[in-house]
């Protein structure tokens, strides 16, 4: 349909000189005008387009509409296409009947009786085609209308891929940034490591000359109270040795954060020797805590992490030797801009150099560093920060250039007991076992002298042993039919076989038997005692926590002989 057309006064008027005379007095007033000569061209002229038609009553007489009744029918919503109609004064019932219908066919209708003037009959069609222009602003809308939800549709086609694109992607980058930031922990945790190993080694050397050395003299001497104080001093040198490889292992295992009620003073107390092996002499260490000091909800590894961190920036920030404070205080109802609630204040203080303002406003961000080239990467602080972050608090530096520095964080206090105070009260609460008749135990262990130093423990605590050097072993012993109310059993073991592999098999085959699993290290294999539920005991343990764990393998915590199964340390 062209824009030409669309101006079109089509006229239908086929008998006599109607037809012609009316299209020679449209053009005359500067209309277009087309004269059809009959119905099927009528219909054709419409469907190519039309502004308005104009026909005699008389040229439908006797004619098959249906094909004009359908065009009309089938019009677009916007279309009303105008009718202007001839009709003849006859009055007859019949006549007025048909004149209804073709009205009621052609639906928007004006109708000119004979005899009509041409100004009127001008006037009526060029009414009909200002309607009909309407009409077709009306179709211009609907079409501008169309495309723009096209185009919107389109649009929302686009975004949404775009949106879907960009989410996609960070993902991808949140997935590489917690990458990355494992890394810069991990490396951080190396870097400490690094810095701890010359100290630790010295420290461990004085260890074992005391072992050794005290062994060496222990059979040399009949006084009992010498003999009594070579047993204290190996006693302190294997509990310090304990604890340094504890921490080592902290430092050093792949872990997510596991926030737990931490008391402060207790655990940076702990840390004490791990410190001093960090720093040089010219360095001393002062802990001002006080006594009613917050526990705080955080990941202790990283606790301890972050001091040893902040404790070496601050060695290196003083050359010349000089005193570190780590303080807490409680601050209870805290408010300020990023923080809000009962918090504690943990400071490390350091006497040193300082820092001017160009320095303090990069000191967080990973990999900037003032040190010179392998003496640092610029870790340190960036991990603090993110500590503080992860543990719903904040950090705050304070320095000034030849009057050292202070490193403030604020930790959210924890309304639960700290894990250290609970160990300590459940140990206060355990009783010693008697020493009688307390079951057969199945000790699997593949070291000669471990086996003989926990058979000894295990006699102290009444309980009959017998011994496997395997995990295949174990089994057999299971198999021939012998009376066992418990296994305790290493985790790392040859043979191919682990402990928790070994409790899985033994929860197959006898389900009544509860074991306990003990290790020194073995990350992977810890987990998956973990995940399975099964109760761990880790080396070195005392002889109190050692009859703790084995009295809670049995059914009920309750010390009594007889095959028992312990559901709830095997995951059944």
């Amino acid at each position: 349909m062209s824009v030409e057309r669309d101006q079109n006064v089509l006229v239908f008027a086929p008998i006599g000189r109607d037809g012609p005379a009316t299209v020679e007095l449209l053009r005359g007033s500067s209309l277009q005008a087309v004269n059809c000569r009959d119905l099927p061209e009528l219909v054709s002229e419409i469907a190519a387009g039309a502004g308005a038609v104009f026909l005699a009553e008389e040229a439908l007489f006797g004619k098959d509409t249906a094909s004009l009744a359908q065009w009309i029918e089938n019009q677009p919503p916007w279309s009303d296409l105008p009718f202007v109609v001839l009709t003849s004064h006859r009055e007859q019932p019949a006549v007025m009947a048909w004149r209804r219908n073709i009205v009621a066919l052609l639906r928007n209708v004006s109708l000119l009786e004979r005899p009509v003037q041409p100004m009127t009959l001008t006037s009526a069609v060029q009414s009909a085609l200002r309607a009909r222009r309407r009409q077709y602003e009306i179709r211009a809308l609907l079409a501008a209308r169309e495309q723009t939800a096209q185009e919107l549709e389109k649009l929302v086609v686009e975004r949404t891929r775009a949106l879907e694109e960009a989410n996609e992607q960070l993902r991808l980058e949140m997935k590489e940034r917690a990458r990355v930031e494992e890394t810069l922990r991990q490396a951080q945790k190396i870097e400490a490591i690094g810095q701890l190993t010359g100290g630790v080694a010295h420290d461990f050397n004085n260890l074992l000359m005391v072992i050794s050395g005290g062994l060496d003299l222990l059979d040399r001497q009949t006084d009992p109270s010498r003999r009594r104080r070579l047993m204290d001093g190996m006693i302190q040198a294997a509990q310090r040795g304990a604890s340094l490889t504890k921490q080592l292992l902290a430092f050093s295992r792949r872990q997510t954060l596991r926030p737990e009620p931490v008391d402060i003073a207790t655990q940076i107390g702990g840390m004490r020797e791990l410190l001093d092996r960090s720093l040089r002499g010219d360095v001393h260490v002062e802990l001002d805590f006080p006594d009613q000091l917050w526990a705080v909800e955080v990941d202790p590894g990283e606790l301890e992490l972050v001091i040893l961190n902040l404790a070496v920036n601050a060695r290196d920030a003083m050359p010349n030797g000089g005193t570190i404070t780590v303080r807490g205080e409680n601050l209870p109802d805290l408010r300020d801009a990023d923080i809000a609630g009962d918090y504690v204040r943990l400071s490390v203080i350091d006497t040193g150099v300082g820092m001017g303002p160009e320095i303090l406003s990069r000191v967080f961000e990973p990999f900037f560093t003032t040190k010179d080239v392998g003496k640092g990467s610029g870790l340190g602080l960036a991990q603090v920060h993110g500590f503080a972050t992860q543990s719903r608090g904040t950090v705050r530096i304070k320095s000034q250039v030849g009057h050292g520095t202070s490193i403030e964080l604020y930790l959210p206090r924890s309304r639960n007991l700290a894990s250290k105070q609970r160990h300590l009260i459940e140990l206060n609460r355990m009783t010693r076992p008697k020493k009688d008749g307390q079951g057969q135990i199945l000790l699997v262990e593949d070291d000669d002298e471990v086996a003989a130093l926990v058979g000894e423990m295990l006699d102290q605590l009444g309980y009959q042993v017998t011994r496997a050097a395997s995990a295949a072993a174990a089994l057999g012993a299971l198999a021939d039919g012998r009376t066992v109310d418990l296994v305790f059993s290493d985790i790392m073991m040859p043979g191919g076989m682990n402990g928790v592999e070994l409790a899985r098999e033994i929860r197959k085959r006898r389900s009544d038997v509860p074991v306990v699993l003990t290790s020194g290290y073995a990350e992977a294999a810890i987990q998956e005692a973990e995940a399975a539920g099964i109760q761990i005991l880790a080396k070195p343990y005392h002889l109190d926590e050692l009859a703790a764990a084995l009295s809670a393998a049995k059914p009920d915590g309750r010390s009594e002989s007889g095959s028992k199964r312990l559901g709830s340390l095997l995951g059944s």
